[in-house]
């Protein structure tokens, strides 16, 4: 380390190692109490570094340090040289100019040998004057000492800004790179309550997790006006719930309402990226038992629902789906617990597909809610989120704009819909694709132009399939589509475009980042495939916490109202969420808008044949 000095401002060269000669030392001026130069008393180089670091030209065997700061050579001045008189004389043009510089024995710097010279205008080579004080870089010395030996892919903010130092330990297993390289299912793991009935990535990132739960709290008054007004009657005592869904701040705070409810729950992912394994961390330090972490395996993901299933002394008698995988788990590995099941609460088009071919085969032994085409799920979930949420996760995933892109989306229901909406607001040229001709017309009249997929695959930017299928785009379109057209999906299943069709060896796949993947053919053109052609939003971005709140609630009443049921009133089949409730969940949400509902006089509610109170519509009414 060499240190030049020369009033009023300090260079410091090669701190904390060798840097390129070229590069010139940042300079700093003068501090109250740090002598003439401000000069910082430089840290000592680790032992091994010591070691094996070789003396440069001209460097002595021994550097005697300056009394009160260890480590710096000492302040004598090379033999014949006069003081320096003032200190304009000290002024150069160009410090760095090889005929202003002079150094005994070369740049090497050892003893007096090594230090700055000056050279004054009348030719007299000095050697600056150098006044040191001891100083104590206490929070700089912490830092190094600090410094872990393996860095895995942690981001640099977290040791350049270390706003709360009590966070800085927790920070660094929050993104360690070691828990990448070793499974949960590995791992030896207790919460603070020496429970280990949970398998989540990393138990420490509790803290981080609870805080994002706290956050969605404030996002969903519906679910915690449902908690507070029911939690002294207990509506869900007794209920064992086993759960399939996207493991997120806000299914946290759904599962610890119904637990304030009076539940028992254990869960799992029905989406292998979509997990916060900060959330994860924090529900099993609650003692919820969780079994989920982002980035599952295939088998990965049937151990952690069979975990939830497959346990000693507890039988679940309600089942929460999202997409059908765990009702298919227990049919196929468990069917004597329907025996005791009182029923099954599925809120997407996939799982409600499964339940209903169930239905129709007579194999569906209990009674089951579909959540998904309630008009609270429907309007909201499907239409706003989506609205907002394909935005957000095609720009964190490509940085692209959207503007005069060329989009087909494949399907026009709720989703296609929102997705359409959004693309249309940014500028983007957008064709929809649809089966339904009642769609169709929706999307003819929203001005959208209708279009088969063939007829504008080879053109467009982006293709967004979002119709609950499967093989909706397929290889033959893979194969035509033009360089670096962007491939996601946005319907809750993994089977709408043909991935597996790309895994053969004339084809490259390179990771570009977390969920984006080029896939490269031969002749060079690719394609960017999102999130493996899995669920886009809640694999590579975030939803709105208010939407998943209108959705939340809806699934907790439709647990309520089928636990509670007497027997007989549902039987062995699929049925809505009954009007009632969606109003009850509406009015729920409306006090955050400040919003204030109209009330019928009785002679309006008898001129209209309603109850005052509701429900204001029919079942049959579409709104």
């Amino acid at each position: 380390m060499s240190v030049q000095v020369a009033a009023p401002a300090v260079e410091l060269k090669e701190l904390g190692g060798p840097r390129d000669k070229g590069a010139a030392a940042p300079s700093r001026p003068a501090e109250p109490g740090l002598g003439v130069a401000g000069a910082p008393c430089p840290l000592p180089a680790p032992a091994g570094e010591r070691e094996a670091a070789a003396p440069g030209p001209g460097c002595g065997a021994e550097r005697p340090p300056v009394s009160g700061c260890p480590g710096l050579p000492a302040a004598g001045l090379p033999p014949g040289a006069a003081k320096v008189p003032q200190a304009s004389a000290m002024k150069r043009s160009d410090p760095h100019h090889p005929q202003h510089r002079h150094r005994d024995g070369g740049d090497g710097g050892g003893g007096g040998a090594g230090r700055e010279a000056l050279v004054s205008p009348d030719g007299t080579v000095t050697e600056a004057p150098r006044t040191v004080k001891k100083i104590q870089f206490a929070d700089q010395k912490q830092e190094f000492n600090k410094r872990p030996t393996k860095i895995g892919r942690r981001s640099l903010s977290r040791s350049i800004s270390q706003s709360s130092t009590d966070s800085y330990s927790s920070a660094a297993s929050y993104t360690d790179s070691s828990d990448d390289e070793t499974s949960p299912r590995d791992k030896q793991q207790k919460n603070s309550k020496g429970s280990s009935d949970f398998c989540v990535k990393n138990i420490k990132q509790a803290e981080f997790g609870r805080r994002e739960i706290e956050i969605a709290e404030q996002e969903m008054p519906a679910l915690m006006a449902l908690r507070k007004r029911a939690q002294g009657e207990k509506p869900l005592a007794g209920a064992k719930i086993v759960g399939c869904t996207h493991i997120t701040a806000q299914t946290a705070v759904l599962m610890e309402t119904l637990g304030a409810l009076g539940a028992q729950c254990r869960w799992a992912a029905c989406n292998i990226y979509s997990t916060l394994n900060e959330v994860a961390a924090a529900l099993a330090e609650s003692g919820f038992p969780v079994f989920a972490w982002k980035g599952e395996s295939e088998d990965d993901f049937w151990w952690c629902i069979d975990r939830c299933v497959n346990v000693e002394g507890w039988q679940p008698n309600m089942i929460l789906d999202d997409g059908g995988d765990l009702t298919h788990w227990i049919y196929k590995k468990y069917p004597n617990m329907f025996k005791k099941i009182k029923g099954i609460v599925e809120e997407s088009v996939t799982g409600v597909h499964r339940l209903y071919q169930l239905s129709k085969a007579g194999k569906l032994c209990v009674p089951a809610m579909n959540v998904n085409d309630s008009v609270t799920k429907q309007k909201f979930d499907n239409l706003y989120c989506c609205r907002e949420s394909i935005l957000d996760g095609l720009k964190r995933t490509t940085d692209m704009m959207f503007g005069g892109k060329q989009v087909v989306v494949c399907g026009y229901g709720e989703v296609g819909k929102g997705c359409c909406a959004a693309l249309k607001a940014m500028g983007s040229i957008v064709y929809v694709t649809e089966i339904d001709p009642i769609c169709a017309l929706q999307a003819c009249m929203d001005g959208f132009r209708l279009v088969k997929l063939n007829e504008v695959i080879r053109q467009v930017d982006i293709v967004i399939t979002c119709t609950g299928n499967k093989n909706v785009v397929t290889r033959e379109h893979l194969d035509r589509m033009k360089n670096s057209c962007i491939v996601c999906n946005m319907g809750h299943s993994n089977t709408e475009i043909d991935v597996a069709s790309l895994r053969t060896p004339e084809l490259t796949w390179e990771r570009v980042r977390s969920q984006v993947d080029h896939v490269i053919w031969p002749d060079g053109k690719r394609i960017v495939l999102l999130a493996e052609g899995r669920l886009l939003n809640l694999s590579c971005s975030t939803v709105p916490t208010f939407v998943l709140s209108i959705t939340a609630t809806t699934q907790a009443l439709a647990l309520i109202e089928l636990y509670n049921a007497p027997e007989g009133r549902y039987k062995q089949d699929v049925y809505l969420l009954p009007k009632k409730m969606d109003e009850y969940v509406a009015s729920l949400h409306l006090p955050t808008f400040d919003a204030h509902l109209t009330e019928l006089t009785d002679e309006q509610a008898k001129y209209l044949g309603l109850n005052k109170n509701g429900p204001f519509k029919p079942n049959y009414y579409r709104y």
